[in-house]
């Protein structure tokens, strides 16, 4: 895990269905809200599609299918985090983007091996933050590189 070698992390926090989750601030370019998705043919049931943001044609992909959970309607809430990762850029749906948070390096935990779930292998660390719980994600993983 990266937790233990950095100092402080600052993370953008989302929501997939009751759960909150979060990123580096580092991989973040930009929260956008819900817009048309073109559709590509032959891509993995948890690509949505591409748009053309600002110019740049930029690959969607819907977090909650790629964890395995059901599909929802997008809603007012729903936004696209625009994310990157090395030379990669990246949306991704989520349900509701929360709030820029800094996490003392001491409220992260290793994920807990008993998780089992779809999403565990893409978990980074699990934060404690006040009341809440917020999942780390490693992009890597979850871009499958």
């Amino acid at each position: 895990m990266t937790a233990s070698v950095q100092a402080d992390w600052k993370v953008i926090a989302f929501r997939l269905k009751d759960e909150e989750y979060a990123l580096p601030v580092q991989h973040v370019r930009s929260i956008e809200k819900m817009q048309p998705i073109t559709r590509v043919p032959g891509t993995a049931h948890y690509v949505k599609g591409v748009i053309n943001l600002r110019g740049v044609v930029t690959p969607i992909i819907d977090l909650r299918e790629r964890f395995g959970f059901a599909p929802e309607p997008y809603g007012e809430q729903t936004r696209i985090i625009i994310a990157a990762l090395e030379d990669m850029e990246v949306g991704l749906i989520v349900d509701a983007a929360n709030d820029v948070l800094d996490l003392p390096t001491e409220s992260i935990e290793p994920p807990p091996e008993a998780i089992g779930s779809v999403e565990a292998s893409y978990i980074d660390g699990v934060a404690k933050v006040e009341n809440r719980l917020l999942i780390l994600l490693d992009l890597a993983k979850v871009l499958d590189r």
